[in-house]
């Protein structure tokens, strides 16, 4: 088959890219500006488009199907062209439902969670030699891609994503691939420039439950009320199995999974991930691990890209950073912080960086979300609220909006990086969270800080 891809160079997009050439599709493929590690990664295999731009002389008719990415704009000279040849347009999702029509469909949905969940389920797959299909949004250790399709796997494993579909397809992405297994881990409200309500958003959450395929299966945590309604509520012919928070329980920083065969340590923590984790195990056993195979695997996950990331650890100082920006993962994740040192200070900064994050509005939402943390810090760019053309916030909106009095509020990267570096960092923990960078903060410059002051301490 010949393919070809109108916005590349997407996280997303040029993995789907990679992994049809591995498949052996001819792949091309046009961009305006593509980022690393997108740009190596395609260069390496021989499709990054030269010169960046869009050429409306590459799509012609021998083309068999085109994938339109979230970054192209409707009126696209590419996808113009596509439209006028009356090609076969697909959006990403679409795409991938089209490759998977004839496998079990494993699609795991929620605001928060998934990405980690599809993780341990890949995780606990390979290491027992399971062969599946997948999709995930983190890249993973032991994995090439982010994307692996096949014509010959039974199964395929989908991180299932409410955002929308395409610039000309404005379902949400797990909308549309119609899961013989399905799990929900929860729901907070998000994407507020797309769901203005929490009512509009929850209704997305219904369309999915329903779009399980009849006689299949939805396990969800039964944790999470909202969760909890949507699925009761559901008269789609689906069996329903509920799941909770495993149990466990932290010594000297260290925590211990509790399983049949007594206490097993394991590399990641929180309530959250926990809860993750027994969502995990369910889905697994749905496809053929049993508990005692899953606990084996499960023990050796160390996490997802960009999830709880250890930067740097030392005798008196531990730093993490970590890809939470919605309220309820912020939450999550600093509390998950604390209670696995709850002897040391922690220090948590947030980098207020999405559409949803900046609106003046939705920042009520983040009241409390820092309660767990010593010091609470929040940097933002008023350069990105003037892109994203949001009203201005002000710091003493935002403390309001977390409200505490003592947070730090920083709306310049030199003030936050130079706040940062002349911290003590002596028997504390320091957790940095953001879908951004701080505005270009160096993250191996801050490990040899941290790591200079600890050869003081000795």
């Amino acid at each position: 088959m010949n393919i070809h891809f109108i916005a590349i160079g997407g996280s997303a997009m040029h993995n789907l890219a990679l992994a049809l050439l591995h498949k052996g599709y001819a792949v091309t493929g046009s961009d305006d500006v593509i980022f690393e590690p997108s740009k190596s990664r395609l260069g390496a295999k021989g499709i990054l488009p030269e010169p960046f731009g869009w050429f409306p002389e590459k799509i012609h008719s021998n083309l068999d199907a085109v994938i339109l990415g979230m970054h192209a704009k409707p009126d696209n000279p590419e996808l113009l062209k596509a439209q006028e040849l009356q090609l076969k347009i697909y959006s990403y999702p679409e795409f991938l439902y089209e490759q998977s029509r004839n496998k079990t469909r494993v699609v795991i949905g929620g605001s928060h969670g998934k990405t980690t969940i599809t993780s341990m389920i890949l995780h606990v797959l390979n290491y027992h030699g399971r062969q599946v299909d997948f999709m995930v949004g983190a890249q993973l250790e032991g994995f090439d891609r982010m994307v692996h399709l096949t014509e010959d796997n039974d199964f395929i494993v989908l991180e299932g994503d409410e955002y929308l579909s395409s610039p000309i397809d404005r379902r949400p992405k797990f909308h549309l691939y119609r899961p013989n297994i399905a799990l929900l881990s929860g729901i907070a409200w998000d994407h507020i420039n797309v769901f203005p309500t929490y009512e509009n958003y929850k209704a997305q959450f219904r369309i999915f439950v329903d779009s399980i395929v009849k006689g299949g299966s939805i396990t969800y945590n039964a944790e999470d009320e909202a969760v909890k309604d949507i699925v009761d509520a559901s008269e789609n012919a689906i069996r329903k199995i509920p799941y909770g928070t495993a149990d466990y329980s932290v010594v000297a920083g260290e925590t211990l999974l509790e399983t049949p065969e007594g206490p097993m340590p394991i590399a990641v923590f929180g309530k959250h991930n926990l809860n993750n984790l027994a969502g995990a195990k369910w889905i697994c056993q749905h496809m053929g691990v049993d508990e005692d195979a899953f606990f084996e695997a499960i023990a050796t996950f160390k996490g997802a890209s960009k999830r709880l990331e250890k930067i740097t650890e030392t005798d008196f100082c531990v730093a993490y950073k970590d890809f939470a920006h919605s309220p309820s993962k912020v939450a999550a994740t600093t509390d998950a912080v604390k209670e696995q040192y709850p002897d040391r200070k922690l220090i948590a900064c947030l980098e207020l960086h999405t559409y949803s994050s900046l609106n003046a509005e939705f920042l009520k939402e983040y009241q409390g979300t820092l309660r767990s943390a010593d010091t609470a810090v929040v940097f933002y760019s008023p350069e990105a609220v003037k892109i994203k053309q949001l009203t201005e916030v002000s710091a003493p909106q935002i403390a309001e909006a977390f409200q505490r009095d003592d947070l730090v509020t920083f709306t310049d990267a030199t003030g936050f990086r130079d706040f940062l570096f002349e911290q003590d960092f002596n028997n504390s923990v320091l957790l940095l969270m953001s879908s951004g960078n701080y505005g270009g903060l160096g993250f191996d410059e801050l490990k040899k800080v941290i790591e200079g002051q600890s050869i003081g301490f000795h």
